[in-house]
């Protein structure tokens, strides 16, 4: 029995030494064990920018989609989108040469979260027109396909028209 005690003894020291030569290597290699509940952290990974109130960020957005006929929440902007559907959407209104207008929802964690409740809908790019919430890169890519979007351009006026096939 002192045997198998013994046994489990070295044992356990063993898996001790092992668990503190992982953490030392997890820590030369520059990675972080456990969090850091101090207060004080350095400016670099303090908060940019303090969320606005909810009522603030839908004054914006409503302001936002009245001020243009078509209106798109991206990540990014239509000369350097920074997703992937972001510069669909923003091609698909470029080729009916579409003017609108747009908000960059990385440069503002209030209005990326707020346009996300504001519409119910989880995703960016989000595309109004004529402040109506039409829905993102996959819906106009299915407007453009249907032909609904060259319709909708159509009321829309300001010399916009579909584009040649």
């Amino acid at each position: 029995m002192q045997r198998v005690a013994q046994g489990a003894w070295r044992a356990l020291a063993t898996a001790r030494q092992q668990q503190a030569a992982a953490a030392a290597g997890w820590q030369r290699r520059g990675f972080a064990i456990g969090t850091d509940t101090s207060p004080d952290t350095h400016e670099d990974f303090k908060p940019k920018y303090k969320a606005e109130p909810a009522s603030d960020v839908d004054d914006q957005i409503k302001k936002d989609i009245a001020g243009s006929k078509v209106f798109i929440y991206m990540k990014g902007t239509p000369d350097a989108p920074m997703c992937g559907f972001s510069n669909m959407a923003c091609r698909i209104l470029d080729a009916y040469g579409l003017k609108y207008g747009s908000s960059n929802v990385l440069a503002d964690a209030g209005i990326r979260e707020g346009i996300k409740k504001f519409t119910e809908w989880p995703t960016i790019p989000q595309v109004f027109v004529n402040g109506e919430f039409i829905g993102g890169s996959d819906v106009l890519m299915e407007m453009h396909n249907s032909g609904e979007m060259a319709k909708l351009v159509e009321t829309l006026g300001d010399g916009a028209k579909a584009p040649a096939k």
